[in-house]
């Protein structure tokens, strides 16, 4: 008998008891602390879950298929949650496989699932959810009108589904509960709604789809919405009526302000919680102090959507990237920096592009002074010193390297009204101050597309390790 159809059996008699989900990680690949973890153990979870990926960390994993996490990080917390699911008998869903969710990214957290596997001798059904939107669909829905813009973003054009190196969809409940239903006892998904990691089972064993998503947006961070917050283990009581919170590290508390303000986390609206297929609504729920440590929550309502839709993530490549890292002390410099740099910026250009077009862009940020945020005005008073940031994208790495190179060698010994020591005006935190990083991408697809079949979109691939 499958995990799933243990509890499955185990709840279809009626309600006995509390359904106890285990959130083990905040993001997957970082570490799992082991005595929180092993705490969440010895209370008899029914479930395991884990977030493994965001687009907080930006577009560059999506874009390049590359996972956020080392391999070595990445293996040893999915050996950790895998052998605990195995040993309790009990399903492991993990989403957003390998950060960002896209085929590679997928498919190197499942050769790792069967790597460990093979090492630990475990045996189980898994359950594999590919989330890449076929580009065809995509342009029809773009001809159709069935695409819309997110945040800022233009309208979505066929064009930028062709450049995008990596095109995924946002999966939700729907699709893990297919998972399930198939007997699946560890399911590794694509790029997924946090909520459906969490959500899916005690929908599939019919507690009410509010309080269910609620408290699968909360737990799907771990102890974040604790004080302090942190990454660790955090088990969640769920019934009919609500549920508990609690982390299981000793130092953090889930306070009814604490787990109340979480609920706003990466929300637009502070009343409402959107999924694929409905929204939650926010605006009766209560927060209770069971003790210092714990809070009850209550009252998240489900409401079904008019149309299904799945946010879209895409990622193109922009160019080459080549950095300058190095700061400055000198008041005068720093009193006039944003002069000087256009000026640099000026001269570099006709260097470099003396026989050739400019095709790269140039960016400075000055940390001190507007390097987070432009301010609109100087600090009053200035810094002491500054950090200046030089970032040069091009067609190819040499040519954003031979950029960033001059740019150093030309803003060091640049002279300007006032200036006391003309040795240089930079300081290097090493040598060689320049550094290449590779490719650049940019999130060129986040939008929400109306969908009416999500089985064909999201297929369920199921083997026997």
């Amino acid at each position: 008998m499958s995990a799933i159809e243990r509890l499955m059996n185990e709840f279809s008699g009626g309600r006995r008891r509390p359904l106890r989900i285990l959130g083990a990680s905040g993001q997957l690949g970082y570490g799992i602390p082991t005595p929180a973890f092993n705490e969440g153990l010895r209370r008899n979870p029914d479930m395991i879950g884990c977030d493994m990926g965001s687009i907080d960390i930006g577009p560059h994993y999506l874009g390049s298929g590359t996972m956020a996490p080392t391999r070595v990080g990445a293996k040893r917390d999915l050996r950790k949650v895998l052998k605990a699911a195995r040993q309790l008998n009990i399903p492991l869903i993990i989403g957003s496989a390998g950060s960002a969710g896209a085929a590679p990214h997928l498919q190197q957290t499942v050769d790792l699932v069967r790597e460990i596997a093979r090492e630990e001798d475990l045996h189980f059904r898994l359950a594999v959810i590919p989330a890449d939107i076929p580009r065809e669909a995509v342009k029809a829905a773009i001809r159709a009108g069935r695409v819309h813009p997110l945040d800022t973003m233009p309208d979505l054009t066929e064009e930028e589904v062709d450049a995008t190196t990596n095109l995924v969809g946002q999966m939700g409940v729907e699709a893990f509960r297919r998972a399930l239903e198939a007997g699946a006892d560890v399911v590794i998904a694509g790029r997924a709604c946090d909520t459906g990691i969490f959500a899916a089972i005690p929908i599939m064993l019919g507690f009410p789809a509010g309080i269910a998503t609620h408290m699968a947006k909360i737990v799907e961070c771990a102890s974040l919405c604790c004080v302090p917050g942190g990454r660790d283990t955090i088990l969640a009581t769920l019934d009919d009526e609500g549920f508990d919170l609690e982390s299981m590290a000793p130092n953090r508390a889930a306070t009814p302000s604490s787990v109340a303000a979480h609920s706003l986390y990466e929300q637009a609206d502070p009343y409402e919680i959107r999924e694929p297929a409905g929204r939650i609504d926010l605006r009766n729920v209560t927060y209770t102090a069971l003790d210092p440590r714990r809070t009850r929550v209550s009252g998240a309502v489900f409401e079904p959507a008019q149309q299904l839709t799945i946010k879209l993530e895409g990622a193109r490549s922009v160019g080459y990237r080549a950095l300058l890292l190095c700061g400055a002390a000198d008041p005068r410099f720093i009193a006039r920096h944003g002069t000087l740099l256009e000026s640099v910026k000026a001269v570099v250009r006709d260097l470099v592009c003396e026989d050739t077009d400019e095709d790269y862009k140039l960016f400075f940020r000055v940390y001190g002074a507007d390097g987070v945020r432009d301010w609109g005005a100087a600090p009053d008073p200035l810094p002491r010193e500054v950090f200046i940031l030089g970032e040069c994208i091009a067609p190819s790495a040499q040519r954003a390297e031979e950029v960033v190179r001059t740019t150093k060698q030309y803003l060091l010994h640049h002279g300007y009204e006032g200036r006391i020591s003309t040795a240089g005006n930079l300081a290097f935190p090493f040598t060689p101050p320049e550094v290449v990083t590779g490719s650049a991408y940019r999130f060129n697809v986040f939008h929400l597309m109306e969908v009416d079949d999500m089985v064909s979109l999201f297929p369920v691939e199921i083997e026997e390790l």
